[in-house]
C-alpha cells in the first residue's frame, strides 16, 4: 500500500489516528478492569455497575449525534483536539469520583434527591464526561480517513487505526491491574489520562487538511483525490463558512444508506461494549480470577482482535480488485465476517474444560467484530459526500452507543437475577448467545435496506 514514488505522508496521519484510538480505548477500559476491586470496596451489585457503564454509553451515544456535526463544522484539527482534551480530563477525574460523588450528593440532597450512592453517583459523573469527550474520536478519525485516502485504501486505513482499539485493549490489562496493586486504583485513571495530552502535541504539529499540508507531495495529493466515482471534495468547514455544507439530520435520515449503517451499528456495537466492560467480571464470576490473574487471558484475547482489525480492512479489497463496487465488495466480505462470531455459542458449553477455551472462542468473536467494524465504518465514506461523513458516522455512533446501553443493562439484570438463583453461568450463556447471532442478523438488515451500491452525490 505504501508507494514511495507518490509519497506516504497519509500513513503518518493514519498512525496518529491509530495512537488516538489506542488512548481512547485505554481510557474507557480502566473501569472494567478495576470493577472486581471497586465492586468489593463499594459493595456494588451487577446492576450498579451496569448503571455506571450505561452512564458512559448513554452520554457517548447522545454526544455522537452532535460530535459528527461538531467535527464537520469546526474542522478536524480543532475538533479532534478539543475531544481528546475533554476525554483525557474525564479519565483523570475518575480518581476523584468519591469526592465528586459527595459534592453531587450534597447538591442533590438540597433539591430533594437524598439517599443516592456516593460512589455510583461520582463514577457516573466521571463516565459522562469521558463519554462526551470520547464521542469525538471515531467521527474525527473517519473524516480524516476520507480526507487523506482514496476509497480503495480507506478500509485498510480504517482497519489500521481501528486496531488501536485492540492495542489499547491489550495494554490496559497488562498495565492497569499492576498499577492498581502497586500504587492504588486511582493511579491507573490518572496515568492513562495524562497520555492523551501528550498525543495532542503531535496532532497539532503534524495534521493539516491535505490541500494545506506542506509535507504532502503533489503526487500524493493527486493520489488522494484520484477517485473517479463522483466523491465530493470536502468544502471549507471553518465556522464562518460552515453554513455552506449544512446538511440536516432529517435529510440524512431520509436515505436508506443512513439507516443501513445506523441499524448495523445498533445491532453490533453493543457486543463489543459487552466484551470490553464485562469480561473481567466474567473471569471473576466463573473462574474466580481477580487482580493480576486476569492480565494474561485478557491480553491474549484482545491480541487476537488485531488480526480481525487489519485483516478486515484488507479482506474487501480482494473483491474490489476483482471488479466489485466498493460497497458491494465490502458487503460480500462482511457476510463471511458475520459467520465467525457464531463460535461464541460454544464458549459456555466448553468452558468447564479450561478458561482458555472461552477466552479463545470469545477472542475469535471479538476479532470478527473488529473486522466488521473496519468495514461498516467505511460503508459511509463509500456512499456519502465527504462533508457529511462525520455527521453520518455520528448518527450511527449514537445508535451503536444506545445498543450498548441496552445490552449492558440487560446483562446487569440477568447476572443479578441468575446470581440470586445460584446459576450466574446461565446469565452469561444468554448474553453470549445474543452476541453470537447479532452480526448475521445485522448483515441481513443492511442487505435488505441497500442491496447494491448507490452513491449519494448531492445532499
Amino acid at each position: 500500500m505504501i508507494n514511495q514514488s507518490i509519497g506516504n505522508y497519509r500513513w503518518t496521519i493514519c498512525a496518529l489516528l491509530f495512537f488516538a484510538t489506542t488512548i481512547n480505548y485505554l481510557d474507557r477500559q480502566v473501569l472494567s478492569l478495576l470493577h472486581p476491586t471497586l465492586e468489593e470496596e463499594f459493595g456494588w451489585s451487577k446492576s450498579d455497575y451496569a448503571n455506571v457503564t450505561a452512564a458512559f454509553q448513554f452520554s457517548y451515544a447522545l454526544s455522537m449525534l452532535f460530535a459528527g456535526r461538531f467535527i464537520d463544522r469546526l474542522g478536524t484539527k480543532k475538533g479532534f483536539a478539543i475531544a481528546i482534551v475533554l476525554w483525557s480530563f474525564g479519565a483523570i477525574i475518575h480518581a476523584y469520583s468519591i469526592e465528586i460523588g459527595y459534592s453531587a450528593a450534597a447538591i442533590l440532597a438540597k433539591l430533594g434527591f437524598a439517599g443516592l450512592s456516593v460512589s455510583i453517583l461520582g463514577f457516573s459523573i466521571s463516565r459522562v464526561v469521558l463519554g462526551i469527550g470520547e464521542s469525538g474520536n471515531f467521527p474525527a478519525a473517519i473524516k480524516t480517513t476520507a480526507e487523506y485516502f482514496p476509497k480503495r485504501e480507506r478500509a485498510l486505513a480504517t482497519g489500521i487505526f481501528n486496531s488501536g482499539s485492540n492495542i489499547g485493549a491489550v495494554l490496559a490489562p497488562l498495565t492497569v491491574p499492576w498499577m492498581a496493586v502497586k500504587w492504588g486504583w486511582q493511579s491507573a485513571f490518572i496515568v492513562v489520562g495524562v497520555v492523551g495530552f501528550i498525543w495532542l502535541v503531535f496532532w497539532w504539529i503534524f495534521y493539516d487538511k491535505p490541500e494545506e499540508q506542506k509535507r504532502l507531495s503533489r503526487a500524493e495529493l493527486a493520489h488522494i483525490n484520484s477517485d473517479a466515482d463522483g466523491d465530493v471534495a470536502a468544502p471549507s468547514l471553518d465556522p464562518q463558512t460552515a453554513s455552506l455544507s449544512k446538511t440536516s439530520w432529517y435529510r440524512l435520515l431520509s436515505f436508506k444508506q443512513t439507516w443501513a449503517y445506523v441499524l448495523g451499528k445498533f445491532m453490533t456495537d453493543g457486543v463489543w461494549w459487552f466484551f470490553l466492560f464485562w469480561l473481567p467480571s466474567y473471569l471473576k464470576d466463573q473462574y474466580h480470577m481477580t487482580g493480576t490473574d486476569i492480565m494474561l487471558p485478557l491480553a491474549v484475547l484482545y491480541s487476537m482482535t488485531m488480526v480481525g482489525s487489519i485483516g478486515g480492512g484488507w479482506f474487501p479489497m480482494y473483491y474490489i480488485n476483482k471488479g466489485y463496487k466498493a460497497y458491494d465488495g465490502r458487503m460480500k466480505a462482511m457476510f463471511i465476517i458475520a459467520l465467525f462470531p457464531l463460535v461464541v455459542l460454544l464458549a459456555q458449553p466448553f468452558g468447564g474444560v479450561s478458561y482458555w477455551l472461552p477466552v479463545v472462542l470469545i477472542g475469535v468473536g471479538a476479532s470478527a467484530h473488529q473486522a466488521w467494524s473496519a468495514n461498516i465504518f467505511t460503508t459511509v465514506s463509500d456512499m456519502f459526500p465527504k462533508h457529511t461523513v462525520a455527521t453520518v458516522v455520528g448518527i450511527g455512533g449514537m445508535a451503536g452507543g444506545m445498543g450498548g446501553v441496552v445490552l449492558s443493562k440487560l446483562g446487569g439484570w440477568l447476572f443479578d437475577k441468575y446470581q440470586q438463583l445460584g446459576s450466574i453461568e446461565t446469565g452469561y450463556t444468554i448474553m453470549f448467545t445474543i452476541c453470537a447471532l447479532s452480526y448475521i442478523a445485522a448483515w441481513t438488515v443492511m442487505k435488505l435496506l441497500v442491496p447494491k451500491m448507490r452513491v449519494i452525490v448531492s445532499v
